[in-house]
């Protein structure tokens, strides 16, 4: 066994696995898992970099990870930034003062990437009875990955949408207006228009969706009393179930959400954006499935994800 950090700095939050790594590099055991809402893409999209108080946050919450880290003796760290970063202009800063924390440098990484280590987390687990293609959603703050394979990615795009980005862009009332409810889905069907032309979502055959947005829709589609990790990881839910349920997160107001038992508090003034995301995706993959001569009836949720693939990469590299 190997044991590595994993860290997944997105537009929304903040995330680490701390793990231990098999031999074979083909499963991994949890120590710590953590994540963080630290909002480190607080005005991107509009200002095209960080915000101070934005990049305060998100370090001080890498100085209780390194601190973490060393307390638990890792091997090694990977430390993976993503959407938001991609798009800052001051992300030396930010580059600079998680090196001084951890001692190893920030990867900015592509879409492409950022879809592949997701991939890897979430197929590392799939349960024995899910038929590939299947079609990997991971849902974030700023950007949304899609890559469809079976062993390894054959295909992957990664769409500027996300619910920090679609929050601020469109979603400004409470509750979102009926005006500005159809804007956004506009924009996220001319990114799923270019999506398709990359990734061929008609062959799917098992939809797995991954993150935060859709692990909050699990949890309403389920009625859960608090956030249950165990009952959310491997949700089967039908693609009506789904849709319901994001419909029921996007037309609450803030203070209907805040209410909700299972919600974390960083996820109350997106999650609504995140459910309009994820609403149109599956409709979208149904779709074309459909129109492709097949079918697809439910969508998978799994709670392993990029953070799973960037710890497998980081033992890897040892």
């Amino acid at each position: 066994m190997t044991r590595v950090a994993a860290i997944d700095c997105g537009t929304n939050s903040i995330r680490l696995l701390i793990a231990d790594v098999a031999a074979d590099g083909q499963s991994l055991t949890d120590v710590v898992r953590l994540m963080k809402v630290v909002r480190l893409g607080q005005g991107v999209d509009r200002t095209g970099q960080f915000a101070p108080e934005a990049l305060e946050r998100t370090l001080a919450a890498t100085d209780e990870y390194a601190a973490l880290c060393r307390a638990h003796g890792v091997e090694a760290i990977r430390f993976v930034a993503t959407s938001a970063t991609r798009d800052a202009s001051n992300r030396d800063e930010f580059i600079a003062g998680v090196k001084e924390r951890l001692g190893v440098e920030p990867e900015v990484v592509s879409g492409e990437e950022e879809a592949a280590l997701s991939f890897r987390g979430a197929v590392s687990v799939v349960a024995d009875d899910l038929v590939p293609p299947y079609l990997v959603v991971d849902l974030g703050g700023g950007s949304t990955e899609m890559v469809l394979g079976e062993r390894g990615p054959a295909g992957a795009h990664s769409m500027d949408v996300g619910c920090v980005r679609m929050t601020e862009r469109h979603l400004a009332a409470n509750p979102p207006s009926d005006v500005q409810i159809d804007a956004a889905v506009a924009d996220v069907q001319a990114a799923l228009d270019a999506a398709i032309k990359d990734v061929p979502v008609a062959q799917t055959r098992a939809l797995v969706g991954l993150a935060g947005s859709i692990t909050t829709v699990t949890a309403q589609a389920l009625g859960l009393q608090q956030y249950d990790r165990d009952r959310i990881n491997g949700a089967r839910l039908t693609v009506d179930e789904v849709v319901a349920a994001c419909n029921a997160l996007l037309h609450a107001s803030r203070e209907e959400r805040e209410a909700m038992p299972f919600m974390h508090p960083g996820r109350v003034d997106v999650i609504g954006a995140g459910a309009l995301v994820w609403r149109e995706v599956v409709l979208r993959v149904q779709a074309e499935v459909r129109a492709a001569g097949g079918e697809l009836e439910e969508a998978v949720t799994s709670e392993h994800d990029i953070l799973d693939g960037i710890a497998f990469s980081a033992a890897a590299r040892i």
